[in-house]
């Protein structure tokens, strides 16, 4: 499947004004998608982008699927298929997960283009010639049974640090440690589960510790500037703080991007060095015109979603890169990272049926706009968070159907009804002092809106709007809505449907980021055009003599007990299990530090 981008004309940056790229995380494709992949990285940055459109900022946000490297190797031998085929296959899928989601990006794109392999071999051979590579010997572990040496998914083992017996050759999943296989313990080849040996290959190196003075530098302008998530700030110190080492950017593997250097035929380069490459490749794929986003620091401001577990590549190596090839570059503005999200307790697994995964929620048969507003108002932002099926329904029937729902029903349908027909009437005659108040308040609240989304606090903006939502609500019954106010105070009661169809517009504006299929009902109930996000509330976007549209319910009721049956279809009870062998795990490591201590000491003494 080719790359997806939107029909409308291309987005260039605006010169001396604010452009905002945007990226989220690029997907491995050797698997779908869960509702923790979508909050990390590609939901939020939508949220993000279409609320700096909402507010006329020139925004493009770019994303697309990881396809080289040993993931895709490992995957496609489970399911007996080659690498493309592979990244063929969940490339359409992960497409298609996102399209129902409403993930609105410019280009959703793939990683493996020629596009891909120039501009990092371009960066390579730069980093090359400015004395940032360096060739070196390293023992790597080599399969005797199938004669080929392991790159690091292709090696399995106990972690050293926390004991965990499935961890990668990369990276423990348990932890987060990053490793090198070598560093496992009882390691086993993934293919044939025999036992590997260490055997001496050379590799080009990425010298990080001599760029390390320009990356602190960066990283303490940018994260200042920029007000990076907490959590990013703190991984990135740490890894500064422990300082860096070179790091090895080839392996000994065939799917990936060729090594531009003689005596490599047989190496690739490594993923997580090119990976972060794929937004600038896809960048090109969207336009020929790429470098005006990507060396532009000038005019451009580079925000990026992204989960906690990749920090490091994009705070780190992704802007040691840039800076070692000695050429302009727009470089990371504001890094926004999340924590884990959770599925009942326990970790998602495709494997073991635990889960919400992305081509499975559109079973439930909760509109795409439910899923957003949950997953957007549980956004792990400085912790991790759960996804819990009770607090799921909860959240639709008390918090949007009876607040958000109710507010917008009442209005249209009494505005519809035999006191004004669907035409909005002469609000601004009349006059009484609670409105200014009211007003007041909604100003206020939309200020902290735009602030809060400026500084991209995504939860706290989607609870701004419901807090509007309710000063609605409240309105409404503190000024007596109903058919009486009509029938004996017909001015008061145009003034009060009046101003309430007016902030249904504001809610559909601030709304839209979010819920973009709930702001178009509303806008259609109004029959009006979207309105941009403003800086300050007139109430007066939907003028007197405007005639609108049908009611229509913005959300349905779901039944309680829908809960317990999609427990049973996501696996619930496989979650406990899951979580109960990790409690487990724990104990019995904490159990052996502690044996350890004792003997230590049992010598000493």
């Amino acid at each position: 499947m080719a790359e997806e981008s939107r029909s409308r004309s291309t987005i260039l940056p605006e010169f001396g004004k604010r452009n905002i790229l945007i990226t989220s995380a690029l997907p491995y494709v050797n698997n779908v998608p869960h509702l923790g992949n979508l909050i990390g990285s590609v939901l939020s940055a939508d949220v993000f982008s279409r609320y700096n459109r909402g507010r006329g900022i020139n925004t493009l946000y770019v994303c697309g699927t990881d396809e080289y490297g040993t993931t895709s190797e490992a995957r496609a031998l489970v399911e007996n298929c080659t690498p493309q085929e592979l990244c063929d296959k969940y490339h359409v899928i992960h497409a298609s997960v996102y399209k129902w989601f409403n993930i609105d990006f410019d280009i959703f794109g793939r990683t493996t283009t020629k596009l891909q392999a120039d501009i990092t071999q371009a960066i390579f051979l730069k980093l090359n010639h400015n004395g940032f590579l360096k060739e070196r010997m390293t023992a790597q572990l080599y399969c005797q049974h199938h004669h080929s040496f392991l790159a690091d998914r292709f090696v399995e083992g106990e972690c050293p640090g926390c004991g965990y017996v499935d961890a990668r050759g990369d990276q423990c999943d348990f932890c987060g440690q990053l490793l090198d296989p070598t560093d496992l313990k009882n390691p086993r080849c993934k293919i044939d589960g025999a036992t590997p040996v260490a055997k001496d290959t050379k590799h080009i190196f990425l010298e990080l510790d001599k760029l390390q003075p320009e990356i602190e530098s960066f990283f303490e302008q940018a994260a200042s500037k920029g007000a990076w998530s907490s959590n990013g700030k703190e991984i990135t110190t740490a890894w500064l703080k422990e300082g860096l080492k070179p790091r090895s950017i080839t392996r000994d593997m065939k799917w990936g991007t060729e090594v531009p250097l003689p005596g490599y035929e047989d190496k690739v380069i490594y993923p997580w060095f090119d990976a972060c490459i794929g937004y600038v490749s896809i960048t090109a794929r969207y336009t020929d015109h790429w470098e005006q986003w990507w060396r532009n620091p000038t005019d451009v401001q580079l925000y990026q979603f992204i989960g906690k577990d990749n920090v490091a590549f994009h705070s780190v190596i992704f802007p040691g890169s840039q800076i070692g090839t000695r050429d302009t570059w727009t470089k990371l503005h504001h890094l926004a990272t999340t924590e884990y999200l959770t599925y009942e307790g326990g970790k998602f697994s495709k494997s073991r049926g635990v889960g919400v995964f992305g081509d499975s929620a559109q079973q439930t048969g909760v509109p795409s706009d439910v899923w957003r507003y949950y997953l957007l108002s549980h956004r792990p932002e400085t912790s991790d968070s759960e996804f819990n099926w009770d607090t799921f329904i909860a959240s639709n029937n008390n918090l949007l159907l009876k607040n958000l729902g109710n507010f917008v029903s009442r209005v249209v349908k009494f505005a519809n009804a035999k006191h004004f027909n669907k035409i909005v009437p002469h609000y601004a005659d009349y006059s009484e002092y609670s409105f200014e108040p009211w007003k007041d308040e909604i100003n206020s609240l939309l200020t902290q809106y735009i602030r809060a989304l400026d500084a991209v606090k995504l939860r706290a903006g989607l609870s701004i709007v419901l807090q509007m939502s309710q000063k609605g609500n409240i309105f409404l019954q503190s000024n007596d809505l109903d058919n009486k106010l009509g029938e004996n105070e017909p001015s008061k009661c145009a003034a009060v449907i009046g101003f309430a169809i007016n902030l249904i517009h504001l809610l559909a504006s601030l709304i839209a980021p979010y819920m973009p299929e709930t702001a178009k009902s509303m806008n259609a109930q109004l029959n009006a055009d979207p309105l941009s996000i403003p800086d300050y509330w007139n109430a007066n976007s939907i003028k007197p003599g405007h005639e609108i549209g049908e009611a229509v319910y913005l959300f349905r009721p779901i039944k309680p007990e829908k809960g317990q049956e999609w427990r049973e279809m996501f696996g619930s009870e496989e979650a406990k299990k899951v979580k109960e062998e990790e409690a487990t795990h724990k104990a019995t490591k904490k159990a052996a530090r502690k044996t350890g201590k004792s003997s230590l000491k049992e010598e000493k003494e």
